[in-house]
């Protein structure tokens, strides 16, 4: 492959991996290196439907006012994922504002964010947003697509697995899987004609290409198990006077014990991290290993403060696959919480290369040139265009 067609190649797999990158963080309901604004509140730094580059807060840093932040919002239209600046830090959360928007966020209903509650910053340089122009409405009627396909799946089979973020990333993997079978077998079919003409019109698929595409979709399958369900969840805690049935309607200066469920709706094991995200607030266990389609319990300790009124208390999950020793995970995740799925996906990824390397070697998946237009899959010409 030419140097020319190596860059082509390499730019049109970007916009691949940004438009799937799109796709799955609206679907798992989190920016996956990328978001976008479905509204115009960030006008003009933002118009409707502009992509942006999402820094998970994990790798992101602190939070300072100026930034843009995703966010898990409580009031605002409803709740959920929004995109807003930080105009102002206090000691009860950010003050958040659309910069279309006349008054803030906290102005019209909306808590003070708290860092749980924050989920990605947008990368910034120089002060200014990185804008990525008109993305939004190819990504939205891609997720309408896929989540389509994933019903009538569901309502075929009779069974929801297919359903939700897990259920896409089966979905992504069978299609990979099945696609790469098929154009396998579809690729040796027709006449051979053992002459020179015909073998230089002969284009093949890296055993590489394929192997990375798979490892890929693996990657952001397991990446997805391990984020998607775990996050920051909140509790209403009421300090009162007096003592209620509700275990979230606690005495001044007391406290109360609730459960806190881990399911894992996965088949591979996984090592579950519940820590406290706020003050007043104590989880026993921290660590728990949950078995496949199945699930733990953990106590989650709220204390009243001993002025009454309504207080907001997080605790933090993180989620392993058990890929690694737990020994290895505790390592890793005491240098930073991210570090431990990075490892899981390389380890994933490299698992992939050896069997690539076992069952394919160096043959390449040929493609043929003098197969008639109509016989030709949309996959079989994709593959084509991409290694002519």
């Amino acid at each position: 492959m030419s140097l020319r067609r190596a860059v082509t190649v390499g730019v049109e797999a970007l916009v691949v991996v940004a438009v799937v990158a799109l796709l799955v963080g609206q679907v798992l309901g989190t920016p996956v290196l990328l978001g976008y604004v479905e509204t115009g509140s960030m006008e003009p730094t933002m118009n409707p439907g502009d992509g942006f580059v999402a820094v998970p807060s994990a790798l992101a840093g602190g939070v300072q006012e100026g930034d843009v932040v995703v966010f898990r919002a409580e009031e605002i239209q409803g709740g959920g994922l929004t995109t807003h600046r930080v105009v102002d830090v206090t000691d009860r959360g950010y003050v958040t504002r659309g910069d279309a928007n006349p008054f803030t966020d906290q102005d019209g209903g909306e808590p003070p964010v708290k860092d749980a509650q924050v989920v990605a910053k947008a990368l910034q340089v120089g002060g200014t947003v990185v804008v990525i122009p008109n993305v939004g409405t190819v990504v939205t009627g891609l997720q309408e697509a896929f989540e389509t396909v994933q019903r009538q799946l569901a309502v075929l089979t009779g069974n929801s697995v297919f359903l939700g973020a897990q259920g896409l990333a089966y979905l992504l993997l069978a299609l990979s899987a099945l696609l790469y079978v098929f154009d396998l077998l579809y690729s040796g079919r027709g006449p051979q004609r053992d002459n020179s003409r015909d073998r230089r019109r002969d284009h093949g698929v890296s055993p590489a290409v394929i192997v990375a595409v798979l490892a890929a979709i693996l990657v952001i399958a397991a990446t997805a198990a391990m984020t998607v369900p775990a996050g920051s969840e909140e509790f209403g805690v009421v300090s009162a006077e007096f003592s209620a049935e509700s275990p979230t309607v606690i005495e001044t200066g007391e406290t109360s014990t609730l459960p806190y469920r881990v399911p894992n709706a996965g088949l591979v094991p996984l090592y579950a991290y519940v820590e406290p995200a706020s003050e007043g607030v104590r989880v026993s266990p921290e660590r728990v290993r949950v078995g496949g389609r199945d699930s733990a319990t953990v106590d989650v300790t709220l204390t009243a403060p001993d002025e009454t009124g309504y207080y907001r208390r997080f605790v933090t999950e993180h989620r392993y696959l058990a890929v690694l020793p737990h020994s290895v995970i505790e390592t890793l995740y005491g240098t930073h919480p991210w570090l431990p799925i990075l490892a899981i996906d390389a380890v994933l990824a490299g698992g992939v290369a050896l069997l690539g390397v076992v069952l394919l070697g160096e043959r390449r998946v040929r493609v043929r040139s003098r197969e008639s237009r109509h016989s030709r899959s949309l996959w079989h010409r994709l593959v084509r265009y991409l290694t002519r």
